[in-house]
């Protein structure tokens, strides 16, 4: 898509409606942290964004970057591709080789399906209204080995059977998602266009494109130069990561030890589940919720599915919690992945950043249709 110029008046009613807003926000937050508070719990949860996780989710781009670089050298993914189109195409309009993206997601985490988005061997088979459905797809199964066994490992009876139940209801989340997604891509950007490959020169019908050398050469390249794309994408990543989530957990978490604010990272005024707990009349219903408090967990969930995960284990350690709200968990905690963190990075890393609204919007619905979904499940086979 072209980037088009768009002007506006120098001086119109933006300016001073998005003055009262963001001083608002910000003159609310330090009314209950402390201005000083709300300055340095900003800067502080910021750097330890960046260390603790912007730079592994670099280490997991580089490390699924270059699996993903052999795997295309070697066609690993022309052969998925081909199998596996009979499923994928019918089920998410996706094609086969999209696949290879949700188990990348879903044995490390979100941005994983980046690095396959660079590769000429793996965009051929995209069409540009499926591209962006990319980042819901990817998303859906971000950290899922890692949120499924650590829900199965929990003393909650049944924990097994309620996290294998919320891994299909994750699933089918991911379904909604991208169908939800393409409905605004297929008017956007039509139905018949392919995606650009990055190199100029184009990709013989049936074939792929190589590089030169031994099978041993070839393959230390390619994992090499997947590498490569896989720092780009952490460095691409890192703005929407350290600005998003800071303001989504800053919005979620509460005051430090004994309630008290003291400027150090990851502490916030706790709005959100506040406001979570207000909805919870409809919440609980759809979810079949045993506790009040495990509305938090979803809510958590939007920025950081890592922090969702310890809270459900300190649940479970004060038996709060049954296998119905695992399934929901699993289901919702999958799904979402903290997609509020990493969504906007994601699209913008892809150039599909006008889509971002909507990708967020289709994957909102996506993750509560996946937690409704696993609470029915239950109720019907348990």
């Amino acid at each position: 898509m072209d980037n088009k110029k768009i002007y506006k008046n120098e001086i119109g009613f933006e300016a001073p409606i998005f003055i009262i807003i963001f001083f608002g926000i910000f003159i609310y937050i330090g009314s209950v942290m402390g201005g000083t508070n709300m300055i340095k719990t900003m800067m502080n949860t910021g750097f330890d964004l960046l260390m603790n996780v912007c730079f592994y989710l670099m280490a997991v781009s580089v490390l699924a970057g270059g699996m993903a670089a052999i795997f295309s050298e070697f066609g690993v993914i022309a052969l998925i591709n081909k199998g596996l189109s009979v499923i994928m195409k019918p089920v998410y309009d996706l094609p086969g080789a999209s696949s290879l993206g949700m188990l990348n997601c879903f044995m490390s985490d979100n941005p994983a399906i980046l690095t396959l988005a660079y590769d000429d061997n793996f965009r051929k088979y995209f069409k540009k209204y499926q591209m962006p459905a990319l980042t819901n797809l990817g998303t859906a199964f971000g950290m899922g080995l890692i949120i499924v066994t650590t829900m199965m490992g929990l003393s909650v009876p049944n924990a097994i059977s309620g996290a294998v139940v919320g891994f299909f209801g994750a699933v089918f989340g991911s379904i909604v998602s991208v169908r939800i997604m393409m409905i605004k891509t297929k008017k956007f950007y039509g139905t018949e266009e392919y995606v650009i490959c990055k190199n100029v020169e184009p990709i013989p019908e049936n074939k792929r494109r190589v590089r030169e050398g031994s099978i041993g050469s070839r393959f230390i390249q390619a994992l090499l130069d997947g590498g490569k794309v896989g720092v780009d994408m952490g460095v691409a990543i890192i703005p929407g990561v350290v600005l998003i989530c800071t303001f989504v957990i800053m919005l979620t978490n509460g005051p430090g030890d004994g309630g008290v604010y003291n400027g150090t990272a990851n502490q916030g005024i706790g709005l959100l589940p506040i406001i979570g707990e207000k909805l919870s009349f409809i919440l609980t219903p759809l979810f079949g919720f045993s506790t009040p408090k495990a509305i938090a967990i979803p809510i958590t969930a939007l920025g950081s599915s890592g922090a969702a995960i310890g809270m459900v284990s300190d649940m479970a350690s004060r038996g709060i919690i049954n296998a119905n709200d695992i399934a929901v968990f699993t289901s919702i905690c999958m799904c979402w992945s903290g997609y509020l963190s990493t969504h906007i990075a994601m699209m913008d890393a892809l150039d599909t950043k006008e889509m971002t609204g909507h990708a967020i919007l289709s994957h909102t619905i996506g993750g509560l249709c996946g937690g409704v979904f696993a609470h029915l499940v239950w109720q019907l086979l348990f």
